[in-house]
């Protein structure tokens, strides 16, 4: 059997926030009518930062929807007609005050597809220079560094949760040392 597309019949909003909005929408699904509840993200960027000498830079902050600190790489969400780039490179120094001149494109991941639209660009960085931070108001964030036999350790001992990092760092091991 094929798989079929889902055609969008209706459309209500049920949650307007700063973040993120909810809609409730019935879709035609091969004749008949499905409900489908859909998480609408602006989308986001994520950075594998790499040191001069090899170490990763991984931020620990806390995550109120899990009530506990989680280990993970740089991100933000990308602010209106933003390119995902440009994103990339003033998370990562408003979060860990560093630069980067060399960015490379690691791709892009569906964070939730069962509920909702947020596609995460992921990159690299390196060559980096150090400059100042500029966290947000109500953002706290200590960095950490790690080689990649201890970050490879820490995924195995699942001190590492956060599925944006698993999968950037996923994609980054061809270029990590």
């Amino acid at each position: 059997m094929a798989i079929s597309k889902e055609v969008q019949k209706s459309s209500e909003m049920k949650f307007d926030g700063k973040l993120i909005k909810v809609t409730y929408d019935i879709a035609d699904v091969n004749g008949n009518d499905a409900w489908r509840e859909v998480v609408h993200h602006p989308g986001a960027t994520a950075i594998v930062v790499v040191t001069e000498d090899n170490k990763i830079v991984m931020e620990r902050q806390f995550r109120y929807a899990l009530q506990q600190p989680l280990l993970e790489i740089p991100a933000g969400k990308l602010d209106p007609n933003e390119e995902p780039i440009n994103c990339a490179k003033r998370e990562l120094a408003e979060e860990t005050g560093y630069r980067a001149k060399e960015w490379i494109s690691l791709g892009t991941i569906a964070t939730s597809p069962g509920f909702c639209n947020e596609v995460l660009h992921l990159y690299l960085a390196k060559d980096l220079t150090m400059g100042e931070t500029h966290w947000d108001p109500d953002e706290y964030v200590e960095l950490e560094y790690y080689t990649l036999p201890e970050l490879l350790e820490a995924i195995k001992a699942e001190q590492i949760k956060d599925s944006k990092s698993l999968a950037a760092l996923m994609l980054a091991m061809p270029y990590l040392k």
